[in-house]
């Protein structure tokens, strides 16, 4: 009897305690929150995109400038990067390529729902990052981080993703 008033309390106390902790994992998010700025306003539009397992798969796994997606991943073991990520993740952990071609010369931003890492290659080296930050509050944007770019084709790679999904955008910067 007493082992099961022990359990009933114990269990009591966590279902009391979830949705505290629940609400302290989610900021307060005003109704009227700043807008995206104008290159991410289409983050909450997003379609689906499988990442590709390597290099060769890029061609099936694109990428547009501007257009945001939730993109499959997948376990890191599958997965043959162009480059080694400096940051790879561990073997439980998700990651994929996906190409994307640059028209015009500029500053370019990739936005993640996650902190997962990210590398840019062109030519088979990984292009060096000019910023990085967190995102916009509210935004679901975890992660920015931007590069310089010439125009030519380019692989992203994503690494360390802890679930098998992940927002994304690329977005040209005014």
């Amino acid at each position: 009897m007493r082992v099961k008033m022990v359990s009933a309390i114990i269990a009591a106390t966590m279902l009391a305690a979830h949705p505290a902790l629940a609400q302290q994992a989610q900021p307060d998010c005003p109704a009227d929150a700043a807008p995206l700025p104008a290159e991410l306003s289409d983050w909450a539009n997003r379609t689906t995109l499988a990442a590709a397992a390597d290099a060769a798969g890029l061609a099936g796994a694109t990428l547009a400038i501007g257009k945001p997606v939730d993109l499959t991943l997948l376990p890191t073991p599958n997965v043959r990067y162009a480059v080694r990520p400096e940051n790879p993740g561990g073997s439980v952990s998700n990651g994929g390529l996906v190409g994307f071609a640059v028209e015009r010369a500029g500053t370019y931003r990739i936005a993640l729902g996650s902190a997962a890492w990210i590398d840019v290659i062109r030519d088979g080296a990984a292009v060096t990052s000019v910023a990085h930050g967190r995102g916009p509050a509210c935004s679901g944007i975890r992660k920015m981080v931007d590069f310089a770019l010439q125009p030519g084709s380019y692989a992203l790679q994503i690494a360390g993703n802890g679930s098998p999904s992940l927002a994304v955008m690329i977005a040209r910067l005014p």
